[in-house]
């Protein structure tokens, strides 16, 4: 239960689906209740699937180009510190897509994957995360319970973004801000301790790959 918690509080922050919300809301306008909770049930399955195959295939990826699991770790932990801090700055550029890439989904029949999935909710941060929770010493089990929690992020990110209307009436400017700047700190200490792991690691064992 320990992994599972701590995937899902790992990962939660990271996706942060409070951010993806407007997005939503902006690409959603036009549709009915339903079609909305359709568009949001469909990108949260594929924010499963691309986490699950980053957990899975990242690994193998990383060997093949030669790249540490701990030197993707500090890349990782910089791009999550420079997101977070994209949170905690006031006025700060937020937007994990374009002005561009936002005006074209919007004459697209399907956004579930792209935008809203990818990289909305599974962006690089996310995935360079759910890379790192991959190590040799992981059982049957424990790799379940990995997967376990990437569903449980997306049953919350899908009740987050099916009541984005409401909670967006409900919280307000001053609220989303705030709701923002938590998420901000919480991903920068998810940043700091990803560096910091690794560079422990390469210190300790420096002849390791």
């Amino acid at each position: 239960m320990e992994i599972l918690l701590a995937t899902f509080t790992t990962l939660f922050s990271v996706v942060n689906p409070f951010g993806a919300m407007p997005v939503f809301l902006t690409l959603t306008e036009h549709e009915t209740a339903g079609e909305r909770a359709r568009t949001a049930l469909r990108a949260c399955i594929y924010m499963v699937g691309v986490l699950a195959v980053s957990f899975f295939a990242g690994r193998y990826i990383l060997d093949f180009f030669g790249i540490s699991i701990n030197h993707l770790r500090i890349a990782g932990g910089i791009l999550l510190m420079r997101s977070a801090f994209d949170l905690l700055t006031p006025g700060g550029n937020r937007a994990k897509v374009s002005e561009a890439t936002l005006e074209e989904s919007m004459h697209k029949d399907d956004i579930s994957f792209t935008p809203l999935a990818m990289p909305m909710l599974s962006g690089p941060g996310s995935m360079a995360v759910c890379i790192g929770l991959f190590t040799e010493r992981l059982s049957y089990a424990d790799m379940g319970l990995i997967v376990a929690g990437f569903a449980l992020v997306a049953v919350a990110s899908y009740i987050i973004l099916f009541s984005s209307l409401r909670l967006t009436r409900f919280l307000g400017r001053p609220g989303m801000a705030a709701l923002a700047r938590i998420m901000g700190f919480i991903t920068l200490a998810i940043g700091v301790n990803f560096i910091m792991t690794a560079i422990k690691a390469l210190f300790m064992a420096p002849d390791a790959p």
